[in-house]
């Protein structure tokens, strides 16, 4: 899977479970180069806004994103930072 569709995955998964009203998604690989343990995975920054997380603790925000990425973690993705805006 390259670059773009793994991006397009994320987004489609993120749209679909959590329906942010707000989404970007940063490849931050290249800040990582030389990690060996990431293999082929990514390091990736998620800024996203949704009403769910409304009354939520940032863990429990974090969560939900983890949540709805667990299928590419840890084989497409090797580390996430999660912003909530």
């Amino acid at each position: 899977m390259n670059l773009a569709e793994r991006l397009a995955c994320f987004e489609k998964r993120l749209q679909e479970t959590l329906k942010p009203t707000e989404l970007q998604i940063e490849d931050e690989s290249h800040l990582h180069a030389g990690h060996t343990s990431a293999g082929s995975a990514g390091h990736y920054r998620v800024y996203i806004a949704c009403p769910q997380f409304e009354g939520l603790s940032r863990v429990a925000q974090h969560r939900l994103v983890y949540d709805a990425l667990a299928p590419w973690i840890p084989q497409e993705i090797h580390a996430l930072a999660i912003v909530v805006i």
